[in-house]
């Protein structure tokens, strides 16, 4: 079974990053929760990183806001692909501190980033990212953006009909 980590720095990170999980569930991709902070529990953080990749994960989604140093941190002791949602939070300053601390990522060690509260679209790129090399889990991926597809044509049709 494929599996992705999501982890977060606080559970106040939990509303953004549950998109993710959602997203993976409805993909049927297996999928782990927890809070690892980078600054409260720096050894739970180093030994999550070290260690994920020998118990099945494949990917891991690592959610922060602020400082923001989670997906970073994590993807500087893992042999993993790592992505980066940057997280709106309380003591952030716009969000754009989140976004640039998980972005400017020094060469060597490199942390796919989405949009500021882009769980969801985390989800996504950690399914196809799984889905590169498992032909389910593609096809599922192909299913869904197919389905993405045929709403776009409903609303166009909709919009289309209302001002004819």
């Amino acid at each position: 079974m494929k599996k992705v980590s999501i982890v977060m720095g606080s559970s106040s990170d939990l509303r953004v990053m549950e998109e993710a999980v959602k997203v993976l569930r409805e993909l049927e991709i297996e999928v782990e929760v927890d809070i690892v902070s980078a600054h409260r529990t720096p050894q739970k953080m180093f030994d999550f990183a070290a260690h994920a990749h020998e118990r099945g994960i494949q990917v891991i989604i690592a959610g922060a806001g602020g400082a923001a140093h989670l997906p970073g941190m994590i993807a500087s002791l893992t042999p993993l692909p790592v992505i980066g949602v940057p997280v709106k939070s309380s003591n952030s300053i716009d969000g754009w501190d989140s976004v640039l601390s998980i972005l400017q990522m020094p060469a060597g060690v490199p942390v796919a980033t989405v949009a500021l509260d882009g769980a969801r679209n985390a989800g996504i790129l950690a399914a196809q990212i799984l889905g590169a090399g498992d032909e389910a889990v593609r096809d599922r991926i192909i299913r869904f953006k197919k389905g993405l597809e045929d709403k776009v044509n409903i609303m166009s049709e909709e919009t289309r009909t209302q001002f004819e």
